[in-house]
C-alpha cells in the first residue's frame, strides 16, 4: 500500500488542501483506492470528505484523533493530513508510518523561518536520513513576480531535498473544497494552470525516487 503524508509543523499552510487533491488524483486519475486519514481535530479533510457526491470515486475517511489507523484491505494508497504543531517524538511517531511527506510552505517570511526549523528537525529525523522516508517540498498559495516568493524559491532550493513544483492562489481550490472535488475532477478548461503546476508531484510521487530504499 502506498503510503503518503502532508505535513507541516506549521499551521494554516494548506496541507488539507493538498491532501484531499492528492487523494482525489489516486481515486480518479488513478482509479485506485484511496483512504484519506484525517489526524487534525479541526477535521478539514473529512469535512472535504463530507461534502463529496456519490457521482465521485469514493474515498474512504479515517478520523485518526480519535481512531486506530485502520484502512480497508482493498486500500491502494492511503494519503495523511497531519496535525500543525507537531514536534520531538509526536514527528518521529508520525514519519515512521509513512513511504513519502509532502511538505507545503507558504511564501511568507513568518512561514520560511518555521520552515527551516521545521526541515532541520525532520531531516535529522532516522527514517528521513536513512531514506527509509522520502520527503520533497511545494510552494503553495503563490503569487509569481513577487519578492517574497523568490525569497521562498531560494530558500526551497538550498535544502538538500526536492523542491518539486509550485501551486498557484487561486479560487479553483475554494470551489473545490466547497464540493468535496479535486482540481483533477473540475473542467480541465477551467483548471488546466493548476493540472500543469501539479504534474510534476504527481510525476515525482509516481517515481522510485519518493519511495524507499528499503
Amino acid at each position: 500500500m502506498r503510503t503518503i503524508m502532508v505535513l507541516n509543523a506549521k499551521g494554516g499552510c494548506g496541507k488539507t488542501t493538498i491532501a484531499t487533491n492528492l487523494a482525489s488524483y489516486y481515486a480518479w486519475e488513478r482509479g485506485q483506492r484511496v483512504a484519506l486519514v484525517d489526524f487534525d481535530p479541526q477535521a478539514s479533510s473529512l469535512a472535504w470528505l463530507e461534502a463529496r457526491s456519490a457521482e465521485w470515486p469514493p474515498i474512504h475517511g479515517i478520523p485518526a484523533f480519535r481512531t486506530l489507523v485502520r484502512p480497508p484491505k482493498e486500500t491502494e494508497v492511503m494519503i495523511m493530513d497531519a496535525p500543525a504543531r507537531v514536534q520531538g517524538a509526536e514527528l518521529a511517531g508520525l514519519v515512521r508510518r509513512v513511504q513519502t511527506l509532502v511538505v507545503p510552505v507558504l511564501p511568507s517570511p513568518v512561514d520560511i523561518r518555521a520552515a527551516a526549523d521545521f526541515m532541520k528537525a525532520l531531516l535529522t529525523s532516522g527514517r528521513v536520513s536513512r531514506q527509509q522516508t522520502r520527503v520533497a517540498v511545494v510552494a503553495n498559495r503563490v503569487r509569481e513576480h513577487t519578492l517574497v516568493y523568490h525569497s521562498l524559491q531560494a530558500f526551497l532550493k538550498s535544502l538538500k531535498i526536492p523542491f518539486v513544483t509550485s501551486l498557484r492562489d487561486t479560487q479553483n481550490y475554494i470551489r473545490a473544497q466547497e464540493k468535496g472535488i479535486g482540481i483533477f475532477e473540475m473542467a480541465p478548461s477551467q483548471t488546466w494552470q493548476d493540472r500543469e503546476q501539479w504534474e510534476p508531484l504527481v510525476r515525482w510521487l509516481r517515481s522510485k525516487r519518493s519511495q524507499p530504499t528499503a
